[in-house]
């Protein structure tokens, strides 16, 4: 349960499309706010609200720089994360449905 829970913050992080956008936008390498801004149509408080869940479940590193922020992708944890996503999109001998009380029938 816990490689399950370790998890979930990203797939709330990544409900939403703006920062699914921002994501892939941060893809490209590391980028100013006000770059990211560009791109949108939302404010600077919005923008900063979503950075602060992508930051806070640690898809992304944020550093200041004078007055502006920079928001790049943290690649620890983007590798982790797609190990995960194949893991549990994957066939695999230790599926949690042959534990015996599967509801899908797969015993």
């Amino acid at each position: 349960m816990d490689k399950y829970n370790e998890h979930v913050g990203l797939f709330k992080a990544l409900s939403d499309v703006n920062r699914i956008m921002i994501v892939d936008m941060l893809s490209c390498g590391e980028l100013c706010a006000c770059k990211i801004l560009e791109k949108f149509n939302i404010t600077q408080p919005t923008l900063s609200h979503h950075m602060k869940i992508l930051c806070d479940c640690g898809l992304t590193n944020a550093r200041k720089e004078g007055k502006w922020m920079y928001y790049s992708l943290n690649d620890h944890v983007v590798q982790d994360f797609k190990k995960f996503l194949c893991s549990i999109t994957s066939s695999k001998e230790d599926c949690i449905c042959k534990g015996g009380n599967c509801c899908c029938g797969k015993e």
